[in-house]
């Protein structure tokens, strides 16, 4: 690949989606872009680029999709949500019990299992038949991650990937060799195809937001103005939790770490980190 299509590449999909393409893996970068290549037509990577060059919207949005790292599992960084149901959880639900009303964002959600696990420990604890509405939102840059988070269907392999046997049994019904997420789990979630370079307006009064594994992507400007902008959207105690390599040390002074090393951040004051009882 010529410096000059990396160059003209990188610029794009951060300009797009605000990811910072490594420049010293181009075999990383041309193995990202085969099933677009092979979606189109293209036989080599420069041709796709000089098509870009053309302002081709769809080529573009492909392109910058395929750049984009959809990888998750189930519970994955078991420790964050082990938090959220035992620390974070429980206050919530003592903080609006006369509203009887939780926001949840779940923040480049991928192919849903992010999503589909809070959804999990939601229902543990028994919410909605407690008369509680919950609001879980899920967003993802790209639309055939959406798409996949709706239909709400996962391998085997997907499935073995931190989520318990008895959850897989109690949460998921096996379908021609797939597992399908029970409706009830699925009809708890929203939804969404979403840039986090977009206006943050539609979004707002959230409770938690997952974000996690998303800022590593980002160069320090952009972070800072994606912490910004989470902050605005959530109440005045509400939770952001990040992923285990992600922080807002130096980027922003809204949130305070729940812990020293923790990955859970609290708009204004810290959260006693006592344990839900039982």
């Amino acid at each position: 690949m010529k410096d000059g299509d990396l160059t003209y590449l990188a610029q794009l999909v951060r300009r797009r989606s605000g990811i910072v393409v490594p420049p010293h893996k181009p075999g990383f970068i041309a193995g990202q872009l085969s099933p677009v290549m092979r979606r189109f037509g293209f036989r080599t990577v420069e041709a796709l680029i000089a098509e870009l060059r053309h302002g081709r919207e769809t080529l573009a949005r492909a392109v910058t999709e395929a750049m984009t790292t959809n990888e998750s599992s189930f519970f994955r960084d078991r420790g964050a949500f082990e938090q959220f149901r035992d620390v974070i959880l429980p206050r919530l639900i003592e903080a609006r019990a006369a509203s009887k009303r939780l926001r949840i964002w779940s923040a480049a959600c991928a192919a849903g299992q992010e999503a589909y696990s809070i959804a999990m420990l939601l229902d543990d604890a028994k919410l909605v038949t407690q008369g509680w509405r919950i609001d879980l939102i899920a967003t993802d840059f790209s639309t055939e991650m959406i798409a996949r988070a709706e239909e709400g269907l996962y391998s085997h392999f997907e499935v073995q990937r931190g989520l318990p046997i008895r959850r897989l049994v109690a949460h998921f019904a096996e379908e021609s060799g797939s597992w399908r997420i029970h409706e009830s789990l699925r009809r708890m979630v929203r939804f969404q195809q979403f840039n986090l370079l977009d206006s943050f307006g539609w979004l707002d009064d959230l409770d938690v937001v997952f974000c996690r594994n998303v800022m590593i992507y980002f160069d320090q400007k952009t972070k800072a103005q994606l912490l910004d902008k989470i902050a605005d959207t959530l109440t005045p105690d509400g939770t952001l939790i990040l992923g285990h390599a992600e922080t807002t040390r130096g980027l922003s002074d809204v949130f305070t770490p729940l812990e020293r090393t923790s990955t859970i951040f609290t708009k204004g004051k810290a959260i006693a980190p006592r344990r839900a009882a039982g």
